[in-house]
């Protein structure tokens, strides 16, 4: 006998089906209160039914209803009489034994019908209608006196294998039950529901009774599959296995199981389980041999066959390929094409399977006369398919001298189309048949297509493309496509390659230092995006090889390079006279794609210089060319150094413009990597601008869809910033080292750094450590600041600054405060203030400094908050008002203007969702008596007690919340009833203005309500 049987479910996770179980919920809900329901849920094989009618049954159970469940059972061409209104009424027996008999007593013969245990059926009796109808209206009277006081779910799946009895007696239920606390919920394939089905009557008969609801199941969207696949690997799943899984599910639930149980279990990547396989050539072997031959031939064929192309390689008479093409579709196997006239697989993996079972002689035959035949007649599929197809057709023939050509036709094309992802894997499929092409027909191929400024080896308009060559195209496509990882291997192959081919002693600068030099340049971008090193070296390598060498587009695009990296490491004249000497170079020998680059990055090093007018003059008018020439990536750059710049100089509502236009420049253009980027950027302003909730989601955005390491460091930087603004330290603290991590240590940027430390300084200081906030900033400033880092260094010099003015009267913090606020004070002198917005957090941070050394002035608050008023900084300006305030009522100044200081940054800490600041700003009203709500400042009544009026007994209360006591703990020690205890906590709350008992505790800690708190 069988022990206890484990029904484990791949993927733990419930992956949306919000709205559909939310319809099952609120049918329960209705069922429970008296009205009964009855659902109909279809879809495919594996779409989810089964997964979303447990979730809906395991809600039901929480909720306290009996749940009974019958599934169908495939017997030959039908199913077993009843088979699931027998098992539902088998496990109502187990589980309400008493009640089932008593709502039976008296009608055991017949319902034994249904359920043998009830003991003997009735005598024999010829079988009619009435005797039919009798038996449905019993067992309808049997469920509704089970329900009349108990909520029930009766579930029945799998009903297109259901018997014809099951069938009826079904639509007798749904059309006659009007009572109890019923839900009835049946499941079916979807695509097994051919026009013949004899379940296809009833679901029309059903669809037609308003008291029946159809719920149909889609595919999971790609969003969903991610999910799936996370809950099942528990951990993240890379953007590529999402991207594979989704596309060979097509979103279907349990193909995604399947696909990655197979992997997870050793198969191959792309292949499919044994299990998977059978399960999906049942039907296609229930075929006629023709029609089994021509779904083969199909499957061949691409994701879809036309007519003509098919006949021509079925090679069957055309009555019989008809026939034969009828019973695929009847079959829901194949499908015809609505837009033409052609046939494709019902679903992928079927096409797959029935691909994987062909022998490998069959499957090379069929597709080289797919090509032969479309060679003969061209016509036979769209122009924009034939060339990829031909050389798909080609290269599973196993011909590579056939294949080869075509192969690189085919990668043209979809460069063209700005598809690079598949021009890379088309080059890679090229570098796989070189070796195997006779020398005569790698004479022939096409000249070299597009890698930038690489030197075709040859004219580049005559020369037959060489191996190199091949090797640069691969490079440039897959960093185009963003398979860095990839770019990267092609160009170490390359290297290899001109090493092996140069003279060992002298290394590949003696043979070929230009393309060695372009291998190198590609490489130093390549280890510089992965994070595995600055890029310093390698691009010091290719300056070398090209040294003393006659002006060429290497050259340019090698002085270009060092630029970019100048700009980025070490902005300065150097730097600055480096990218003038790209433009010239770049100009000299006409290549206007690497003199535009140089010119972006030259504007950068202006605006950053402070030649900000003239350096943006030149960085749009770069834009503005690119688009002209259609320069694709030269134009995304530009969107990202743009907006980039734009917020180095406080122009942030620009900045978001320039920005959002990039992201769907680059998504309509499929540069990912460009998108995250530019992302990064917008994300970036919207916080400055205040827009916290439209930034979180970008940032989540970001974190998504960035492939490379370092916009997915910054997206984590962001969450970590925001959540620091709304007091979530925790959570800000575990994006903080995330992005630590994920920025790694080979390539240490001042940009990422020192916004990185100084959310870092933000953590500690909200947490009092201010010896780390210290010792941070001293480590942060450890390497200086270079000219254009004014933009990083103001803001982590004004958390210092706050740090030690929020300390002070602390003990603690005396020691060594001096030398700190006189080392901030150094720092600050030698950082520009070329804008408005950096000498407004000057001003921010000499103000904090005074405040540090007991020195508060609200004059000179007076100035920060003049300074920041028309630059839509507004978290910053609210910072500032309410130091003004509280300089103000300090002196004893003007409470009027204190009060409506404070009403105004009140207002926007609460609209941004800055906790901090706002509960600063209630502490500082509750002390000052300073309403922040009137449209003027009134005193606040007197306190019956010590701060906020409360009473004494309130007081006693509060004591006893901050420490963790429940209503009834507070009851017992203060001897009163515990609703007597919950009217005074929430009486607490009230008068606090807070939503509950743990930000009460923390605010009664903040504003010293509890001198003593019991522990």
């Amino acid at each position: 006998m069988l022990g206890h049987v484990e029904n484990r479910s791949v993927s733990p996770v419930f992956v949306g089906r919000a709205g559909e179980l939310t319809t099952l919920t609120e049918a329960l809900s209705r069922a429970t209160a008296g009205e009964p329901q009855a659902l109909l849920v279809g879809g495919e094989a594996g779409v989810g039914k089964t997964r979303l009618l447990e979730e809906f049954l395991g809600e039901a159970c929480a909720q306290g209803a009996v749940v009974a469940v019958g599934g169908c059972v495939e017997i030959g061409a039908d199913g077993l009489p009843f088979a699931p209104f027998s098992t539902a009424l088998r496990a109502l027996r187990r589980t309400l034994p008493d009640e089932l008999a008593a709502a039976a007593e008296g009608q055991e013969g017949e319902l034994a019908r249904l359920l043998p245990e009830l003991g003997d059926a009735a005598g024999p009796e010829p079988y009619n209608e009435d005797s039919t109808a009798r038996l449905f209206e019993l067992t309808v009277r049997l469920l509704e006196r089970i329900a009349a006081d108990r909520t029930v779910v009766l579930a029945l799946e799998d009903l297109h294998w259901a018997d014809t009895s099951t069938r009826h007696l079904l639509a007798y239920l749904f059309r006659t039950l009007h009572r109890g606390r019923l839900v009835v919920v049946a499941t079916y394939r979807a695509d097994d529901i051919h026009r013949r089905h004899p379940l296809r009557p009833l679901l029309a008969e059903l669809d037609r009774l308003r008291t029946v609801r159809r719920i149909e199941l889609p595919r999971f969207n790609r969003t969903e599959v991610h999910r799936q696949l996370t809950g099942i690997l528990a951990a993240e799943p890379t953007a590529a296995l999402v991207d594979d899984v989704f596309r060979r599910s097509d979103g279907n639930a349990f193909f995604v199981e399947e696909l990655v149980v197979c992997q997870e279990g050793g198969g191959e990547p792309g292949g499919l389980s044994e299990s998977l396989r059978d399960l999906l050539l049942v039907r296609v072997e229930r075929l006629s041999e023709d029609a089994q031959r021509v779904v083969r031939t199909v499957a061949e064929g691409g994701s879809t066959v036309e007519y003509g192309l098919l006949a021509a390689v079925a090679r069957l008479p055309e009555d019989d390929l008809i026939e034969a093409l009828r019973a695929a579709v009847n079959a829901n196997i194949l499908l015809a094409v609505p837009d033409g006239e052609g046939y494709r697989f019902r679903h992928s993996l079927v096409r797959e399977a029935v691909s994987d079972d062909l022998l490998p002689g069959e499957r090379s035959r069929l597709n080289r006369r797919y090509a032969e035949a479309l060679e003969a007649d061209p016509g036979l599929v769209r122009a924009d398919e034939r060339t990829t197809r031909l050389a798909s057709y080609w290269y599973h023939a196993h011909d590579a001298a056939k294949a080869l050509p075509v192969v690189l036709r085919a990668a043209v094309e979809a460069r063209k189309r700005h598809a690079h992802a598949e021009q890379m894997r088309l080059l890679e499929r090229a570098m796989e048949l070189w070796d195997d092409v006779p020398e005569d027909v790698r004479a022939s191929l096409r000249p070299i297509d597009y890698a930038e400024a690489y030197p075709a080896c040859g004219c580049p308009e005559t020369t037959p493309l060489r191996y190199l060559d091949l090797l640069a195209e691969a490079a440039v496509a897959a960093r185009l496509c963003g398979e860095r990882e990839r770019a990267l291997k092609i160009v170490k192959r390359a290297l290899r390659l001109l090493d092996e081919e140069g003279d060992p002693a002298a290394g590949s600068a003696d043979k070929d230092p230009q393309r060695a030099a372009w291998f190198w340049t590609e490489r130093s971008r390549l280890m510089s995006n992965l994070g595995r090193g600055d890029g310093w070296t390698e691009i010091a390598t290719a300056q070398e090889l090209v040294r003393g060498l006659p002006p060429s587009a290497v050259h340019a695009q090698v002085l270009a390079v060092a630029a970019g990296w100048g700009m980025l490491h070490a902005p300065g004249l150097e730097s600055l006279a480096a990218a003038e000497r790209a433009v010239e170079y770049a100009r000299l020998v006409k290549a206007e794609p690497i003199e535009l680059n140089a010119r972006l990055t030259l504007g950068g090093l202006m605006v950053d210089s402070g030649d900000v007018e003239a350096g943006f003059a030149e960085m749009y008018a770069v834009l503005e060319r690119t688009l002209d020439l259609c320069l694709r990536t030269e134009s995304g750059r530009a969107y990202v150094n743009i907006s980039s710049c734009l917020e180095g100089v406080g122009r942030s509502r620009e900045a978001v413009r320039i920005a959002t236009e990039g992201v769907e420049f680059s998504r309509k253009r499929g540069l990912l990597d460009n998108k995250a980027w530019v992302l990064g950027n917008l994300v970036e302003s919207q916080i400055s601008l205040g827009h916290w909730d439209e930034a979180a989601e970008g940032a989540q955005r970001l974190q998504r869809v960035a492939y490379s390491s370092r916009p997915r460091a910054g997206a984590q930087l962001r969450r970590a910033q925001l959540a620091g603004l709304r007091g979530e330290l925790e959570v800000c603290a575990e994006y903080a080292a995330r992005a630590r991590e994920t920025y790694g240590t080979h390539d240490p940027m001042h940009q990422y750094l020192l916004p990185l430390a100084q959310t870092e300084l933000g953590i500690a200081a909200a947490q009092g450590r201010l010896a780390d906030v210290r010792t941070g900033l001293v480590e942060a400033a450890g390497r200086g600041f270079p000219i254009g880092s004014q933009r990083y260094a103001w803001p982590l010099l004004l958390t210092a600054a706050t740090a030690e003015a929020e300390a002070r009267g602390l003990p603690a913090a005396a020691e060594g405060r001096a030398e700190a606020v006189a080392l901030i004070r150094s720092y600050a002198r030698q950082l520009a203030t070329p804008v408005p917005v950096w000498r407004a957090h000057a001003l921010f941070t000499a103000a904090e400094l005074a405040r540090a050394e007991g020195r508060d002035d609200a004059d000179r608050w007076a100035e920060v908050v003049d300074a920041f008023g028309p630059l839509e900084r507004p978290y910053e300006l609210a910072r500032a008002r309410h130091r003004r305030a509280d300089a103000l009522l300090a002196r004893g100044g003007n409470r009027d203007r204190a009060a409506e200081l404070a009403r105004e940054a009140h207002q926007v800490a609460v609209h941004l969702g800055a906790r901090p600041l706002r509960e600063e700003l209630e502490l500082l009203a509750a002390r000052a008596r300073l309403s922040l709500t009137a449209p003027a400042a009134v005193p606040a009544p007197e306190p019956d007690g010590e701060g906020f009026g409360l009473t004494p007994r309130e007081q006693d209360v509060l004591r006893l919340v901050a420490v963790g006591r429940t209503n009834r703990q507070i009851a017992e020690e203060l001897f009163i009833s515990p609703k007597t205890a919950s009217v005074h906590v929430s009486n607490i709350l009230a008068k606090l203005r807070v939503s509950g008992r743990g930000e009460a505790a923390a605010l009664a800690h903040r504003l010293r309500l509890l001198p003593e708190v019991p522990v």
